[in-house]
Order: C-alpha cells, then sequence, then structure tokens
C-alpha cells in the first residue's frame, strides 16, 4: 500500500477539511451574525420565562392541593354537623307527624265508638258549660 491510494478523492476532501494548527478564527461581527446572536438571545429569554411560569404554575399546583387536603378535615367535619342537625330536625318532624296521625286515628275510633253507643241508645257524658 503506497500512500497514494490511500489519498483518495474521498479521503483527499475530507483531510482537507480539518482544521490547521497555524489557522485562527476571526469573529465575525457582521449585522446578520449579531441578528443571529440577539435571535438566539432572545429564544433564550422566552424559553427561560416559559420554564419560570411552568415553575410557578407547579408550584402553584402543588399549594393548592396541600391547601385543599388541609380543607377538607374541616369540610368533613361541616358536613357532618349539617348531617346531625338536620337528622335532628327530620327527628322533630316525623314525631310531628306520628303525633298528628296518632291524634287522627284517637279521633276516629272515637267517632266510630259514639256511632256504636249511639245505635245502642247511649252516648258519652259531655259536660256542659
Amino acid at each position: 500500500m503506497t500512500t497514494e491510494t490511500l489519498v483518495t478523492e474521498p479521503n483527499r476532501k475530507s483531510l482537507l477539511s480539518l482544521p490547521r494548527p497555524h489557522e485562527t478564527k476571526s469573529i465575525n461581527m457582521s449585522t446578520e451574525n449579531l441578528a443571529k446572536t440577539d435571535s438566539g438571545f432572545q429564544r433564550y429569554l422566552i424559553l427561560k420565562k416559559m420554564i419560570n411560569r411552568w415553575r410557578n404554575a407547579h408550584t402553584l399546583c402543588l399549594w393548592q392541593m396541600t391547601l385543599s387536603q388541609r380543607r377538607n378535615p374541616y369540610i368533613t367535619l361541616r358536613i357532618q354537623d349539617a348531617m346531625v342537625q338536620e337528622l335532628a330536625l327530620a327527628n322533630k318532624q316525623l314525631l310531628m307527624v306520628r303525633q298528628a296521625a296518632l291524634h287522627q286515628l284517637f279521633e276516629r275510633e272515637h267517632q266510630q265508638y259514639q256511632q256504636e253507643l249511639n245505635q245502642m241508645g247511649k252516648a258519652f257524658y259531655v259536660e256542659r258549660f
């Protein structure tokens, strides 16, 4: 293998594209380059703002979750207290309904006894004022 066989056309192009040690890169301060740098910086700022908004939203969500977790026991206690009050009122209402039903039952039975006594020619003693 000779040197000529190693340096073929594709290898020659890749060798030419390598940077040479004695060459230095100059800084291009053209307006195009500055505009690219400026737009890159603006993109960076936009991304940084977006990340900060996401971070703030995440913090707010965590705060809301802990707040609701702290509130839940108090809400449960309030609901239980309301249920106890509603049950007490329902029991009073049920008692009044039962009393009214008993009063109607006794009134019907009284009228029935009065009719039976009238048929036998008898009556209840009623004091007049």
